[in-house]
């Protein structure tokens, strides 16, 4: 893919449905009795193997195609998944393989569970040693703690775990897990990540409660379909957001986003930096905080940001990475090591092609120093196959001179199909 600077970014957008609600939505409509109704859902890769895996364990998912983003979700009941099929591939959907192993866990039959060369590299531990002790069978099959994992379902206790990290998805494993276990089961995080599986379980008639980093659930006779709108993912209003941000006489209105605080820190990081952003229109849609965005171009200076924010964007620091080397002063990240076990160690990628665009940038071991104002130009930049990198990278061609080759360009598959469109339709040549 190659990109040429854009002179203004005009227009407005809808940006597709939020990734982490649409795989909730499928899996908390399978567990649930009755037939749950989704709009906004997210038909990208990751969601779509999710969707693929619940399909092997005899759920009946109708995706509309006259009517884009619609899908039906007949559930079979808390416990009325069937033995899979055959393998349950989860393709490169970290989301899908940390949630579904907490459900899997509790099951009356044995299941494996593997994924692409890419997945297979991703610590599976995080949710393996929680998982085994309330009394689940899970192992590596190559004992690296990795996938391929094999799950032999079995009758789980109820515990309390102390997470070493802030991870929505360790989180949303345990708590399913905890659906089955024979008493309450609850997970303290240092600080707060997001908190979807909260808001969505609840909807669906679990008991859960929640004091400061603790999240408690009680075990369920059944949950209860629902009727779900999933409004647009902010991870993907991100790469509009700080694009309009960074290019000469932008605005940009971005309808219909969530605005979750538990996920929406790059809105607070960019008004520290100075950005022109405006929220209108708050509302609350299926649970969700959701607003429009109305952005306007700029003038960025530098900040720092890690502790208790940085789940609140840990999805949007790559493309943060780029706002900050468009910025006046220096910007760091810290508190960030969990950028280096994501779909590729993004410290070391995004460092490498901002670098290559000529940006003054240090990776440390748990994030980086951005020295911000410089002139940046086009590049032949890596991604490593990982969808934010290489949106983050076109965001950035934007704004530099010069012509930018994006390899691996097609990963964006994973979690916005359209994306090049989406940002086409938008740039003013």
């Amino acid at each position: 893919m190659r990109l040429n600077p854009a002179s203004s970014l005009r227009g407005e957008i809808t940006v597709p449905g939020d990734k982490s609600i649409s795989h909730r939505s499928i899996m908390f409509g399978s567990l649930a009795k009755g037939t749950t109704e989704i709009d906004g859902f997210l038909n990208a890769a990751d969601c779509l193997s999710t969707i693929a895996c619940f399909r092997r364990m005899g759920v009946r998912v109708e995706e509309n195609v006259l009517r884009p983003g619609h899908v039906l979700v007949h559930g079979l009941g808390l416990r009325g998944l069937h033995a899979p099929d055959g393998i349950l591939d989860v393709g490169d959907s970290g989301t899908t393989a940390r949630l579904i192993s907490g459900i899997l866990s509790a099951q009356n039959f044995t299941s494996r569970l593997t994924g692409d060369e890419l997945i297979q590299k991703r610590p599976m531990k995080r949710i393996m040693t929680p998982l085994s002790a309330m009394g689940a069978r899970i192992a590596s099959d190559r004992g690296n703690d990795c996938l391929p994992l094999t799950i032999e379902g079995c009758r789980l206790r109820g515990t309390h775990y102390d997470s070493p990290v802030a991870s929505a998805q360790v989180k949303s494993s345990i708590l399913l897990a905890g659906l089955y276990a024979d008493g309450e089961t609850s997970v303290t995080e240092p600080t707060v990540s997001r908190d979807h599986t909260e808001r969505m379980l609840s909807a669906f008639g679990a008991d859960l409660q929640t004091a400061g980093t603790t999240v408690s659930i009680r075990p369920a006779d059944e949950l209860h379909a629902q009727k779900i709108l999933v409004p647009g993912d902010i991870s993907s209003a991100a790469y509009f957001i700080t694009a309009s941000l960074i290019t000469p006489n932008a605005e940009v209105l971005i309808r219909n986003v969530g605005i979750n605080p538990t996920r929406d820190g790059i809105l607070r990081v960019y008004k520290r930096m100075g950005a022109h952003i405006t929220v209108l229109n708050p509302r609350e849609s299926s649970g969700e905080p959701v607003a429009d965005l109305l952005v306007r171009s700029s003038h960025l200076s530098g900040t720092e940001m890690g502790g208790a924010e940085i789940p609140t964007m840990i999805d949007e620091l790559p493309v943060i990475a780029v706002a900050a080397a468009f910025a006046e002063g220096t910007t760091v990240i810290r508190d960030a090591a969990e950028l280096k076990v994501k779909e590729s160690d993004r410290i070391a990628v995004m460092t490498a092609a901002l670098t290559a665009m000529g940006a003054d940038v240090t990776p440390t071991d748990d994030g980086m120093i951005i020295r911000g104002g410089k002139m940046l130009h086009g590049a032949a930049v890596e991604t490593r196959k990982d969808h934010r990198i290489a949106m983050s990278c076109a965001v950035a061609a934007l704004a530099v001179s010069g012509e930018t080759e994006i390899l691996d360009a097609e990963c964006v598959d994973i979690s916005y199909p359209e994306f090049y469109r989406d940002l086409k339709r938008l740039t003013v040549q």
